[in-house]
Parts: C-alpha cells; sequence; structure tokens
C-alpha cells in the first residue's frame, strides 16, 4: 500500500477488475506519471461504459462516467470550459472504435487538446466477449464462436487511422502492459504534449484472460502474439 502513488485513492484498494485483467496496471501508469508530473490538481479523467467504468473511484483527483462512445466529446467540452485542466480520455477499443469512432476521428483531425488513453483487447470484455473492432481474423468470441472471417472485415488499426489524418504536432503511441516503463514514458509524452495544446493518442494492449478463457501463461503468450498484429511503438516521433 505505501508504494501506491498518492493520486490512487488507498480506502478503494483492492480494485474491482476480474483476476488477471491489464486495467489496472494502465490506470496504476496514468497515476504514476500524474504524481511525478505533480499534475493531481490539473488532472480530470473521463471514463466510457464498459470495464473502463470500475475505475470511478480509484483516483484522488476527479473523474466521471459519460455515455457509452462519447467520451471524448464529453471531455473536449470540459476542456474547453476549462482550459488550464488536463483533460483524460480513457475507452475500451468497443467504445473508442466502433460507437465513438466518429468523435475520436473528429478530434483527432482538429487537434483537440485532449489526452486519449484506449485499451484494447480485441473484445467487448464487459458484456460477455464479443466480437469488437479490434478482433483479430481468425480470433473466437462470444459472437465469432469459428473465428472471426474476412467477411466480417479485418481488424482496425486505431494509431494507424488517426496518424493518417492527425496534425503532425500529435502525439500517436501503442504500448502494452507488458511493459509499464515504456508505458508511462508514452503517457508522460501524451499529457505533455496536451499541455503544449495538441492532440495525443495512446493505445494500450491489455489481456482479458476472462473472456479470452486463457489461463496465466497463456494469457502472456497471447498478449505477445497481439505484437504481430499490432505494432508497438511512437508512431510519429
Amino acid at each position: 500500500m505505501n508504494n501506491l502513488p498518492s493520486t490512487i485513492n488507498e480506502k478503494n484498494i483492492p480494485h474491482s477488475f476480474c483476476p488477471g485483467c491489464g486495467h489496472p496496471i494502465a490506470l496504476h501508469a496514468i497515476a504514476s506519471v500524474i504524481e511525478k508530473m505533480a499534475l493531481g490538481k490539473e488532472a480530470v479523467v473521463g471514463l466510457d461504459i464498459g470495464c473502463s467504468l470500475l475505475a470511478w473511484n480509484l483516483y484522488n483527483f476527479d473523474s466521471f462516467h459519460t455515455h457509452h462512445g462519447r467520451t471524448v466529446s464529453t471531455m473536449l467540452g470540459f476542456k474547453r470550459a476549462n482550459p488550464k485542466s488536463l483533460a483524460i480520455v480513457y475507452q475500451g477499443d468497443g467504445g473508442a472504435y466502433a460507437i465513438g469512432l466518429q468523435s475520436l476521428l473528429t478530434s483527432a483531425h482538429r487537434d483537440d487538446p485532449l489526452t486519449v488513453i484506449i485499451i484494447n483487447n480485441t473484445l467487448y470484455a464487459m458484456t460477455g466477449g464479443q466480437m469488437s473492432p479490434t478482433t483479430v481474423l481468425g480470433e473466437k468470441t462470444s459472437t465469432t464462436p469459428r473465428g472471426r472471417n474476412i467477411r466480417q472485415g479485418p481488424k482496425f488499426l486505431g494509431p494507424e487511422t488517426i496518424k493518417e489524418l492527425a496534425s503532425e504536432r500529435a502525439y500517436i503511441a501503442r504500448g502494452s502492459v507488458e511493459n509499464p516503463i515504456e508505458l508511462e514514458t508514452m503517457i508522460r509524452k501524451a499529457l505533455e504534449r496536451q499541455r503544449a495544446g495538441h492532440f495525443a493518442f495512446v493505445e494500450v494492449l491489455s489481456p482479458c484472460p476472462v473472456n479470452w478463457k486463457t489461463a496465466a501463461h497463456e494469457t502472456f503468450e497471447r498478449l505477445n502474439e497481439l505484437k504481430t498484429e499490432y505494432r508497438l511503438g511512437e508512431l510519429n516521433e
């Protein structure tokens, strides 16, 4: 407990995520960076509906829920009303790349001063493990029991798509909970880019062993395999 960042509310530990979930690692990384940058009084995080909402009482700084897929729009409104705030969007791949895609792409194209962090576990986790935009070809989910096929479309590449329409001044990266130190570096750069007045985007590869139906060693083998589907690193630095 003593090793927790002060930006995490100790009264609400342990968290409510499933065993083996990657969300806590990503959320801890956000808290750690905000503490190191001494931005706790400026930070506000908007949480999408889905597994993301389980972080509602995790932080000692302000957070609130939004309608599903509307987190970017909501946080942009907050940022415009409070320009000195550090506005963070926290969503899953379903909320960001399906129902919320229009808001996300438009915000990136306008170079809105937001930091968007997307957790990509390749499915809709909270609602039963259905196929999401990032489900890879051949992957079995509750709605693709035989594996996703090409007729259902290829996987969606979020950072690569955003790079094509975002400003050159935007920060775009993809990390993994497998390497939290590198992930913290990406989040810090994303927050710094927002403070400079620009859009910042970090996708985070994350495991979902409950819906993947994987044991511990299988989970990280699967996460490692995803690196061949999703290239890690900074896309525009």
